[in-house]
């Protein structure tokens, strides 16, 4: 198998899980991800959050670690990637602000390419648009904002994934093992057991 070249925009507060968890497991099966922030560099740190479910009407939010990036943003040029992953988190509510993330998440949408977003990732699509018609999840708070775009949202329990083409969506990291088997579907990975 030839590994698969992998974006994951990244940004401060992004959810600890949603983006430490795809971008270990997707060097374990042999991808190359590269982890970006605008207005950082290779070497610089993101600090992430944990959102714990603990009964409460929303998710509570505890600090995480200091996730370090591995590639300088500006050198990123999305036509070098074959796949796109956004994690959620708060990050996406100010990355989606960036009209140079826009433009690279834009590029990942009009060119069909795998994208697997996940929580509140999938509110950096309401500015780059693209998503008009797909079936898609996301965070169920985002889920108005999902519907306002154009997208056919599917509100699924915490656990599951929505596949629609090459776009891969969960609500929550609780949906890991199915969303991160999806995506190496849509990618073309294929893991054996012997």
């Amino acid at each position: 198998m030839t590994g698969k070249k992998i974006l994951m925009i990244v940004g401060d507060y992004g959810e600890d899980l949603e983006i430490m968890v795809p971008f270990q497991a997707l060097q374990m099966v042999g991808h190359e991800v590269h982890a970006i922030c605008p207005d950082k560099e290779k070497g610089d740190t993101c600090p992430t959050a944990v959102h714990d479910f603990v009964g409460d009407q929303t998710y509570k939010e505890l600090q995480g670690h200091n996730f370090t990036l591995n590639y300088d943003f500006d050198n990123a040029d999305p036509a070098d990637y074959d796949a796109l992953v956004l994690p959620g988190g708060r990050a996406p509510e100010y990355l989606r602000l960036n009209d140079e993330v826009i433009s690279k998440v834009k590029h990942f949408l009009d060119e069909d390419k795998p994208i697997a977003a996940i929580c509140h990732g999938l509110q950096i699509f309401a500015k780059t648009g693209g998503i008009e018609g797909k079936t898609l999840t996301a965070y169920p708070a985002c889920g108005p904002e999902m519907e306002a775009c154009g997208a056919n949202y599917k509100e699924v329990e915490a656990t599951e994934a929505v596949v629609d083409g090459n776009l891969v969506t969960s609500p929550a990291w609780p949906g890991h093992q199915k969303w991160l088997a999806q995506f190496l579907k849509v990618l073309g990975t294929e893991i054996t057991h012997n």
